[in-house]
């Protein structure tokens, strides 16, 4: 089949033609864009968190006063382990993907010792008793654990509080620290005006409390110091038996509130309701964007659709004439086909370059990467086939016409 005719009549029909390319342009600009945060944030949503999910909970509790020694949080922990079905509990100052916690700065010399090549990095800060790793349930992958020895009990308020000389870091933290290396245990680095902080062990994997935020990098980036801080205010977290969780839970808040009469009681969490807390809006930004989706396909199948189908009606004559000459209707239908292709590429190509102008716009408002390739042709590949699909009933119709049209109106 030549072009050359297909061209002429889309000339013909310049506007038609535009307003089709432009409307295809735009949606492959937004759907190439939204399958990217889709999937993004879909991912983030089932990020691993390190703790064991399924078997942990965090309940946290307010008293009267300051626990000065730390003894009503040890007889606290010391209760909820008599409860059948405790594996472990532990004191600790903030929850993975609970919104709320301490990130801090951290930093280790450069290799010349100057002070420009130094090292910096942000990290959550957890402090927590030395029993917190098997308490979560975090997996080890070089060093050892806290020892008991080791666990500090630190006065925030005092102006001479002691700092901590080990941590636990992940895996993330490390890589951040210290990027040449592929062991890190018996490494040190420096936290404020702190005396340098020797890593005796490192984590798999322990999520920020705001999972990926742009003050914490990916959210992989984790510290453990072995510190209870004196408060009056407490968080425990407890790990369960399997299939004990909702039972313990019950039990856990009765057994706290009658040890101390008084006492104010906070939330009581297992660690997949705060991960559906944190989520529930890339959840909603999900399902949003995926009826903008659905909207904007139906939206341009029908534009496809409807201008066809005008095309068909101008062209009764002419489709006539053409059957009358010989023409088959598989040839009819091919016409309107590749007339469609015609113009669906042409809006793929306009729609690649909108699509990349926006992804500039969305990397710094939504702290994306650069739009993958995938995307697009996923995304154009997509048009190209609803186009073809929209333009199919119009090229049925048209073909259906009989050359008799043809005779009638000479």
């Amino acid at each position: 089949m030549e072009l050359r005719p297909i061209l002429s009549a889309m000339r013909r029909r310049k506007t038609g033609v535009i307003l089709i390319a432009l409307q295809i342009a735009l949606t492959l600009a937004i759907l190439a864009n939204a399958l990217y945060v889709v999937r993004d944030r879909l991912d983030e949503a089932a990020r691993i968190s390190g703790v064991d999910e399924a078997q942990v909970f965090h309940i946290r509790v307010l008293d009267k006063e300051r626990d000065i020694t730390g003894s009503a949080a040890s007889d606290d922990i010391d209760a909820m382990r008599g409860i059948p079905g405790v594996l472990n509990a532990a004191w600790v100052s903030q929850v993975p993907l609970s919104n709320s916690g301490n990130n801090s700065g951290f930093s280790v010399p450069g290799a010349s010792g100057k002070p420009e090549d130094k090292i910096e990095t942000n990290a959550s800060t957890y402090m927590a008793d030395t029993n917190v790793a098997s308490t979560w349930g975090l997996r080890l992958v070089e060093g050892r654990d806290f020892r008991p020895d080791e666990r500090m009990l630190v006065d925030e308020q005092s102006p001479e509080a002691p700092r901590p000389k080990v941590a636990l870091i992940s895996v993330g933290m490390a890589k951040a620290l210290f990027p040449n290396d592929t062991s890190w245990v018996g490494k040190t680095f420096i936290w404020g005006e702190s005396p340098p902080i020797e890593v005796i062990g490192v984590i798999e994997t322990l999520v920020s409390p705001w999972g990926r935020a742009s003050w914490g990098g990916d959210g992989t980036r984790s510290v453990i110091f072995p510190v209870r801080l004196v408060a009056a205010f407490g968080t425990y977290a407890v790990r369960v038996e399997p299939g004990q969780l909702d039972r313990v839970m019950k039990e856990a808040g009765e057994l706290l509130q009658k040890r101390v009469p008084g006492r104010m009681m906070g939330d009581s969490d297992s660690m997949a309701e705060t991960r559906a807390d944190r989520y529930r809006g890339e959840h909603t930004l999900v399902n949003g964007l995926l009826i903008v989706m659905t909207l904007l396909l139906v939206m341009t199948a029908s534009g496809i659709v409807g201008l066809a189908s005008l095309w068909v009606n101008q062209r009764r004559k002419q489709i006539g004439v053409r059957r009358a000459l010989g023409a088959r209707r598989i040839d009819i239908i091919r016409l309107f086909l590749v007339e469609n292709m015609l113009i669906t590429t042409l809006g793929v190509i306009v729609g690649i370059g909108l699509a990349m102008g926006l992804n500039t716009v969305m990397m710094e408002a939504l702290e994306l990467s650069r739009l993958p390739w995938e995307f697009l042709a996923a995304g154009a590949v997509l048009l190209l086939v609803l186009g073809v699909t929209a333009v199919l009933g119009p090229a049925l119709r048209a073909a259906s016409v009989p050359p008799a049209v043809a005779t009638r109106s000479v």
